[in-house]
């Protein structure tokens, strides 16, 4: 076992992609491929100093990350009460339903040209999506977790005189937490995934618009610099905030125990 139990699961997770980085510089050299068609490690590593010097990498993650959170928490707002509803009440569940399914797979990049439609290009349009890519998930994830909490205890607290609003925030939220942390998690997922698409299409700001514009420069190592942000962001994002406060929820509730 490892003395220090933490720096050795970092150095698993970084072993990888250091791999897959001496493979690129390696088969880029060896191949004798073009810059054009892809570039070395070095030309990137230029390229993304290039782009952190004169304030473009921060201006592009600063606007992703934003429409991103602007549409997660949207999201959130009115998928939890939705889904706790539904869990609570099989007259709204069977209603909404076949809604549900019918949109649900229609969520994120399918949305859009209309979105552009509807609210022109720019901050609106990719809020919608992204909002769209997290309500479903983060809706059904609720559902199920209202509906996974044994009968005898919602009955217990209200046999001991429990008020709709202690039930809600007492029973019903807590019960359902590990689902809905889950859900964002994966519907954050989505998002990200949506946000990147949209950026290409809808705005002249963003991760996805800088991808697009080194397209039509045929800046392949600024496409690749942007596309190793987006991960770098993703996995930061993931493994130092959702994925501890998914394992955290989990613990709490007593799902699992703590080791």
């Amino acid at each position: 076992m490892p003395q220090f139990p933490r720096l050795w699961a970092a150095l698993k997770f970084i072993a990888p992609l250091l791999l897959l980085l001496l493979l690129w510089e390696l088969l880029v050299r060896s191949l004798g491929v073009s810059p054009r068609v892809f570039p070395d490690v070095e030309a990137v590593a230029r390229a993304g100093l290039e782009t952190i010097q004169d304030g473009t990498l921060l201006r592009h993650v600063g606007a992703s990350l934003g429409r991103v959170a602007v549409g997660t928490l949207l999201a959130i707002l009115i998928s939890i009460p939705l889904g706790v509803a539904m869990g609570v009440s099989p007259a709204v569940s069977n209603f909404l339903t076949p809604l549900f399914r019918f949109f649900s797979v229609l969520a994120g990049i399918a949305w859009i040209p209309i979105a552009t439609l509807w609210f022109g290009y720019g901050f609106g349009a990719i809020t919608f999506v992204i909002f769209n890519a997290v309500f479903f998930v983060v809706t059904y994830n609720t559902l199920l977790g209202v509906a996974s909490i044994p009968p005898q205890l919602r009955h217990a607290a209200a046999s001991l005189g429990a008020s709709k609003w202690t039930m809600l925030t007492e029973v019903l939220l807590p019960g359902a937490l590990p689902n809905i942390v889950t859900g964002i998690r994966t519907g954050l997922g989505f998002a990200w995934r949506g946000l990147i698409a949209a950026e290409m299409i809808a705005t002249n700001v963003g991760l996805g618009y800088m991808l697009f514009l080194a397209r039509d420069f045929y800046r392949t190592e600024v496409i690749v610099f942007g596309m190793i942000v987006i991960g770098i962001l993703w996995l930061l994002l993931d493994r130092l905030l959702l994925a501890p406060l998914e394992r955290a929820t989990i613990e709490r509730w007593g799902m699992v125990r703590k080791a």
